[in-house]
């Protein structure tokens, strides 16, 4: 049998911090050549992309695929376009619904490779409030107290 492979290019953690995840999405996206030699020199970001939606399709906006400049010097690539994503009919007309009724946002939270094929985890995500962070940095920061407290005691 085989084995997943999964390796993680790159990885959102600023949507953990600004917003609670109810639920993940694995989709594929469409990329050009170019992309996905950057994809494999990990120059992605997409610390600020979100998902929206046109004409029942969904779009992922602000990621940024940078460009090998040795190899492109020829030709100028837009490395902030509009990027189309590859969802099965029954999940995207969930995720318009929940965006629509519920208020929740979709943010893109990994970007993975899986076997030969370039993957994105989105997740549907409601916004934090300035207490909730507060929380979770004070839970956060009493765990490595909590550790360092319990090493010397021993």
């Amino acid at each position: 049998m085989k084995e997943l492979i999964l390796k993680k290019i790159t990885q959102n953690k600023h949507a953990y911090y600004e917003y609670f995840i109810e639920k993940k999405i694995e989709a594929g996206i469409v990329l050009l050549g170019w992309e996905v030699k950057s994809a494999r020199s990990n120059m992605v970001t997409i610390d600020n992309s979100y998902i929206s939606f046109d004409n029942k399709e969904a779009y992922i906006y602000n990621s940024i695929f940078q460009t090998n400049v040795t190899q492109f010097y020829n030709k100028v690539y837009n490395a902030a376009r509009i990027r189309k994503l590859l969802l099965k009919k029954n999940e995207l007309l969930f995720l318009m619904e929940t965006v629509k009724q519920k208020g929740y946002t979709i943010v893109v939270l990994d970007l993975y490779w899986r076997h030969a094929w370039i993957k994105i985890n989105i997740g549907i995500a409601k916004g934090k409030k300035k207490y909730d962070k507060r929380d979770i940095i004070d839970a956060h920061t009493w765990k490595k107290e909590k550790v360092n407290i319990l090493k010397y005691i021993k």
